[in-house]
């Protein structure tokens, strides 16, 4: 119940800052401050902000914030600057650990003064009621993505930068975008998921099971690295108080609850290995992708994890366990800490969960296969990439697979494009195309289609599910049928399946007809 509350805050806070539409800015010796850009702005009021203006010049920045945002290749429109006042400069450099003991100390360190500029300009002007709760689209100027927390507290919402800096002066309008003062200087994101956990003796526990079961030794990479393979994951972890709730109070009783009688924990059959692989989720999912979802997430174990989004909680492995706490209240799910996750590392989003969270078999669910298990698309699509691009090299794509005919990736920035993500395949002439899905639950199945119809250039295809033919022929030139998913192109029923084993299956589609094919994603709902 804890997100009504945040929830019923949020909508205060909007309400309030869509009527007053910017703050007021003290001890401004001007009202219009929209013929100021985001630098002018610093200049004509050096008293708060001189510390950062200073950062920003040695930086290299002072041009860029004075000027309008050209787009780039993220197609970004103005600039959103989190701009720390004095106090929070000096609070920073007081934090440092001896780094710097003083203001000139950090302008001496010009890369670092650029790093720390760019961390703090978003490449898109954003107005708060427009703050997504978890990423944003546009990545800063570092090419990092800046996350947004909700503060809640008795009597007001903040909105908070990365879980670290308050929002304590909003919407200030320049001519070059928003300035959104924050009351702590923002750090750099330099840690993994790994990394943080180690820092931070709250997840103690859970952090000696990673060490134990050698999960570290796979997801402690730095993510920066050109050549690194790992992709992007969500970490779901216990804090301390959670197991200490339930007798365990170290890595030791932790082992006895979870793998009794057996010590062989990096073996990947061994309970705790398959317990701490089962938080681990592919793909970084904050809390604002999960709320829009009810479906089954694939984890680094070999058990699919249930997460319901579409309530007033989100809700993890519903109804699969009673938790009953020391008031005698009991619930039948795991949930959230909405306050403290949304944890932004190289490595992807960490989240809190308020009860132990075991492996559990879900049920069958809506499943939305949209390539996310490809990098290259995935990078794309993170980094906000808008183009077409040729993929010739086939070695690119690990799980999508096609003839000799060309295969272009589309991103489109167009707001007609009614495409999921406003991108997709598309293959022309003669072609055969298949993709070897993520792991699916066993069951029956519909089996929707989700392309682009009603254009006489469009090709005729069948389909095969594991080398079965499955429906009639597909006409894409006509329109689709009824069903299918709600975003996106419109859905095909082409069939339906019985899986008999959670595992992984290829969906080929071959063109009778030829023409032209433009793949958005394929779905399964059960039957």
């Amino acid at each position: 119940m804890k997100r009504i509350s945040i929830l019923l805050n949020l909508l205060v806070v909007c309400l309030l800052l869509y009527s007053c539409k910017q703050t007021e800015v003290p001890n401004s010796n001007f009202k219009d401050q929209e013929k100021y850009t985001i630098y002018g702005y610093l200049l004509a009021n050096q008293d708060q902000y001189s510390s950062f203006l200073q950062i920003l010049q040695v930086g290299g920045l002072d041009k860029t914030l004075s000027a309008y945002n050209p787009g780039g290749k993220t197609h970004g429109y103005g600039y959103t600057l989190f701009l720390p006042d004095n106090t929070a400069v000096d609070d920073f450099i007081k934090g440092s650990d001896g780094q710097y003991n003083s203001l000139n100390d950090l302008l001496n360190d010009q890369p670092y003064c650029e790093a720390l500029a760019r961390y703090h300009i978003l490449n898109k002007e954003v107005f708060t009621y427009d703050f997504p709760f978890g990423t944003f689209d546009q990545p800063n100027l570092s090419s990092d993505f800046l996350n947004v927390n909700f503060d809640v507290q008795p009597d007001t919402t903040y909105y908070k930068i990365n879980n670290q800096a308050r929002v304590i002066k909003a919407n200030i309008k320049t001519s070059n975008g928003y300035i959104q003062v924050v009351g702590t200087m923002l750090k750099p994101i330099i840690v993994n998921s790994y990394g943080w956990l180690k820092k931070n003796a709250a997840f103690s526990i859970f952090t000696a099971a990673l060490e134990a079961t050698e999960w570290d030794k796979v997801i402690n990479v730095d993510m920066k690295l050109e050549d690194q393979t790992l992709q992007p994951f969500t970490m779901l972890v216990e804090p301390d108080s959670v197991y200490h709730k339930r007798n365990i109070n170290s890595l030791e009783d932790l082992e006895a609850s979870i793998s009794p009688g057996r010590t062989d924990y990096t073996n990947s059959s061994n309970p705790l290995n398959l317990f701490i692989g089962y938080h681990l989720l592919t793909g970084s999912h904050f809390l604002d992708n999960l709320a829009k979802n009810n479906t089954n997430y694939t984890t680094f174990a070999d058990v699919p994890m249930a997460i319901n989004g579409l309530g007033l909680d989100i809700a993890i492995n519903k109804t699969k366990e009673i938790f009953v706490d020391e008031n005698q209240d009991s619930t039948d799910y795991v949930g959230i800490y909405y306050d403290q996750s949304n944890v932004n590392t190289q490595s992807g989003a960490i989240h809190f969960v308020n009860q132990i969270l075991k492996p559990q078999t879900p049920s069958r669910a809506i499943v939305d296969c949209q390539f996310w298990d490809e990098g290259l698309i995935a990078n794309y699509r993170n980094t906000q990439w808008v183009g077409t691009l040729l993929i010739e090299d086939h070695s690119l794509l690990k799980n999508v697979k096609w003839n000799e005919t060309k295969l272009i990736y589309v991103r489109s920035s167009e707001s007609t494009e009614t495409a999921w993500d406003k991108d997709y395949f598309l293959i022309e002439g003669n072609f055969t195309i298949s993709y070897t899905i993520p792991k699916i639950i066993q069951g029956k199945y519909n089996v929707f289609l989700q392309a682009h119809f009603l254009n006489i250039a469009n090709a005729t295809v069948e389909v095969m599910m594991d080398g079965t033919k499955l429906g009639g022929l597909v006409d894409l030139s006509k329109g689709g049928n009824a069903g299918g998913g709600y975003w996106g192109y419109p859905g095909y029923k082409v069939g339906s399946v019985d899986f008999k084993k959670y595992e992984n299956h290829t969906i080929e589609i071959k063109s009778l007809i030829p023409g032209r094919f433009i793949w958005d994603y394929i779905r399964f709902e059960p039957i």
